[in-house]
């Protein structure tokens, strides 16, 4: 049975766990290199942030025995050619977004995000405790990988438009740049979706190469420059309501390090995750403040391009349903939502609806 047959029929959790049983692992003695490759142009502004922090954090809880030699989207290998360099044995790790590999596996999208997903706080409730971490692993497993959450966005922008979206033939032929399930949903509205990494999307607006794109919010966006180029800005997106960025560790390589060293991977991992997603956070605020400042167009779309995103983005969804492995983890989103975001709704977002009025936020 091929790979692909067999991701098809394998059920999270069951054959596909137990498909390949490890050696017991010769732990390596003495300090070690890593290498580490990212789907990020170097100095992009959060995102190599983010594998950057991750890095420096593993070889400073190590105390030097583990560093990681981190090689920037080009370095080594293409920003999107990194799974295949880790699972394949020519990096050992990369940083990057998992729904760059939903050709891998559709599955790898809620590691990131989907169209109409969870939150970044919904993201960590599912991941430690509703069976996320777990998902994971096992998909991670079939690869050959050992993965974990490393980075966080938070709620990205709708993004930047040469001309004004007044309703959903508007996307009927624009040429957009958005990865992922939620460009497969604009996709089903007729536009012409356009995959590029992220240090060659400046360069492909200012060309005209592509009508519009979203990047990631107000503080990566202006680092990017995008507001030289058109100010159109649409400030709220279907797309990435929270978007996990992920390390992932070629398994034998995870295998081969200490206990401690594996937990050391695990937890800069993870502690990366909040602290990126507090650097994005802090930063928006003062960021679109001066893009506004600056001529900046603010904008919202209107409740029938939302509805048009909606129906679309459940048919891309729903799509995915006859593979058993996306079908679970989608069911496991799912069952996460519905018991955790009734109560944010209910507190926190009451709790902000109310001090914005009271004290005029």
């Amino acid at each position: 049975m091929d790979r692909r047959s067999f991701l098809r029929t394998s059920a999270l959790g069951g054959s596909a766990a137990a498909a390949t049983t490890l050696a017991a692992p010769a732990y390596a003695q003495g300090k070690r290199t890593l290498t580490m490759v990212t789907t990020w142009g170097r100095g992009l502004a959060g995102v190599h942030d983010s594998a950057q922090h991750v890095a420096d954090a593993i070889g400073e809880m190590s105390d030097g025995n583990l560093t990681v030699d981190l090689k920037a989207a080009g370095e080594l290998v293409g920003a999107f050619e990194v799974f295949d360099a880790v699972t394949s044995g020519q990096a050992d790790m990369y940083h990057g977004a998992d729904y760059y590999f939903v050709g891998q596996h559709p599955a790898y999208a809620f590691f990131t995000a989907v169209p109409f997903g969870m939150s970044a706080q919904e993201l960590v409730n599912w991941y430690y405790f509703d069976g996320g971490m777990e998902a994971h692993d096992q998909l991670g497993e079939i690869f050959g990988l050992k993965s974990f959450l490393g980075g966080n966005t938070g709620a990205q922008a709708g993004g930047w438009f040469r001309n004004e979206i007044t309703g959903p033939d508007d996307f009927n032929g624009l040429r957009f740049r958005m990865p992922g399930l939620g460009g497969e949903a604009l996709g089903k509205l007729g536009a012409s979706v356009q995959n590029i990494p992220g240090a060659e999307v400046y360069q492909a607006l200012s060309s005209g190469a592509i009508d519009g794109t979203e990047w990631i919010g107000p503080w990566a966006d202006e680092k990017a420059g995008f507001q030289e180029i058109t100010k159109i800005y649409y400030t709220a997106g279907f797309h990435e309501p929270g978007a996990g960025l992920s390390v992932a560790t070629n398994r034998e390589v995870y295998d081969s390090l200490t206990p401690g060293q594996q937990a050391i991977i695990k937890n800069a991992a993870l502690e990366g995750h909040q602290w990126n997603l507090a650097q994005f956070l802090s930063n928006n605020g003062a960021a679109l403040q001066r893009l506004q400042s600056a001529g900046v167009q603010l904008s919202e779309f209107p409740d029938t391009v939302w509805d048009a995103f909606g129906q679309a983005s459940s048919e891309v969804l729903d799509g995915y349903m006859d593979d058993t492995i996306f079908a679970d983890i989608r069911s496991s989103v799912n069952e996460s939502l519905r018991s955790s975001s009734g109560w944010l709704q209910r507190s926190e977002g009451a709790y902000r609806a109310q001090r914005d009025r009271v004290m005029g936020g």
